[in-house]
C-alpha cells in the first residue's frame, strides 16, 4: 500500500480496500461488514477479484460515527440515511441534532490542578470527595494527566467551595447534589414534554423525518426556547426560596404564621328592600363589593371600640382639685 491507503485506479475516484477503509474511518473490518449486513453501508464495487470502497463509503462511515456519538441507535441512523438517500435531506435534521446536542450554557470549561482544588477546599486532600465529584461529573479527569481535572461548570464548583467554607461537609454537598439532580431532571423532563406537546408536535407527528425546512425551523425554535426553562426556574426558585425562608424564620422565632389563603366565602341572606336600595346607590354590578366593604368597616370599627373601652379614662385634673 502507498502512504495514503488508496488503491491505484488510474485517476478515478479514490479506492480503498476494506482494511484501509477501516483504518481511515477509525472502525474495524468486522464493523464495516456488520453495517453492510444491516443496510447502513452500500456494498463495495467489484473490480476483478477485489472489493473496492470509495470516498462515499468513507463519508458514510464518518456520518454514522457522528450520529452514534450523539446517542442515536443503529435503527434510527438507518432511517435517517434512507431519508437522505431518497432525497428527503439530512442536513436540516443534522442541524437540529447539533442544536439540541450543543452546549445549553454559556459557561466555559475550566482546567484546574489537583493542588489548586485542594487549596480551595481547605488544603487537605480528600480522595473520597474527589471520587464523588468525578462520579457526579463536577470534575472530569484529564486523560494521561492525574494532576489536572476539567470543570464543566465553574459555577457549580464555586457553590461547593462556598458551602464548604460555610461549614457544610463535602459528603453532604455530594448527597445534596444527587438529590437535587434527580428533581431537576424531573423538571426538565416535564418542560420537554410540555414543549413537545405544544410546540414541536407538528414536526414529529408525521411518519417520516422532517424536511430540511421543518428541521431548520425546529432548530430555530430550540435556540429561542432554550433560555426559557432556566428563566422560569430562576423566577420560581426565587419565589419559593423567599416564601419558605420567611416561613422557616417565623417558625424559629416563634412568630405566628400568616394565613396562606383567603378564608372561605359564605352566602348571607339580605332583605330584598335592602338589596334594591344598595343597587340604586352603587349599581347592581357593584352591590356585592359594597356589602363586603361595609362589613369590613364595621368589623374594624368594633375592633377599635373594644380597644378604647379597655383603656382607663383620662384624668380630669379640675375634678380632682
Amino acid at each position: 500500500m502507498n502512504g495514503d491507503d488508496r488503491v491505484s485506479d488510474g485517476g478515478r475516484e479514490a479506492a480503498y480496500r476494506i482494511e484501509d477503509l477501516a483504518h481511515l474511518s477509525g472502525t474495524t473490518v468486522r464493523t464495516i461488514r456488520a453495517y453492510q449486513d444491516r443496510g447502513l453501508l452500500p456494498r463495495p464495487e467489484r473490480r476483478g477479484r477485489a472489493n473496492i470502497y470509495t470516498d462515499t463509503h468513507l463519508a458514510r462511515l464518518r456520518r454514522i460515527a457522528g450520529l452514534l456519538d450523539r446517542g442515536y441507535t443503529l435503527a434510527s441512523i438507518k432511517e435517517l440515511l434512507e431519508a437522505y438517500d431518497s432525497g428527503r435531506g439530512l442536513g436540516g435534521v443534522l442541524g437540529l441534532v447539533a442544536e439540541v446536542d450543543g452546549p445549553w450554557t454559556d459557561e466555559e470549561t475550566l482546567r484546574i490542578s489537583r493542588a489548586e482544588l485542594e487549596e480551595r477546599f481547605g488544603g487537605s486532600p480528600d480522595e473520597a470527595a474527589v471520587a464523588d465529584a468525578v462520579e457526579l461529573g463536577v470534575l472530569e479527569p484529564v486523560p494521561g494527566d492525574e494532576d489536572f481535572f476539567l470543570v464543566p461548570s465553574p459555577q457549580e464548583l464555586a457553590v461547593a467551595v462556598e458551602l464548604h467554607a460555610a461549614g457544610v461537609p463535602l459528603s453532604a454537598i455530594s448527597g445534596h447534589l444527587r438529590e437535587l439532580r434527580g428533581q431537576v431532571e424531573h423538571i426538565a423532563a416535564r418542560f420537554l414534554e410540555f414543549t413537545t406537546e405544544h410546540v414541536f408536535a407538528r414536526y414529529l407527528a408525521g411518519p417520516q423525518h422532517p424536511t430540511d425546512a421543518d428541521a431548520a425551523e425546529a432548530a430555530s425554535l430550540v435556540r429561542r426556547l432554550r433560555p426559557l426553562a432556566q428563566q422560569t426556574i430562576d423566577a420560581e426558585l426565587a419565589r419559593a426560596m423567599r416564601l419558605l425562608a420567611v416561613r422557616h424564620l417565623r417558625q424559629h422565632l416563634g412568630a405566628e404564621e400568616p394565613p396562606q389563603s383567603p378564608p372561605a366565602s359564605r352566602s348571607v341572606s339580605v332583605p330584598e328592600e335592602t338589596m334594591r336600595a344598595v343597587e340604586r346607590l352603587v349599581g347592581e354590578e357593584r352591590a356585592a363589593d359594597f356589602f363586603v366593604l361595609a362589613a369590613e368597616r364595621e368589623v374594624r370599627a368594633r375592633g377599635l371600640d373594644a380597644l378604647t373601652s379597655n383603656r382607663r379614662p383620662p384624668v380630669d385634673l379640675d375634678e380632682e382639685g
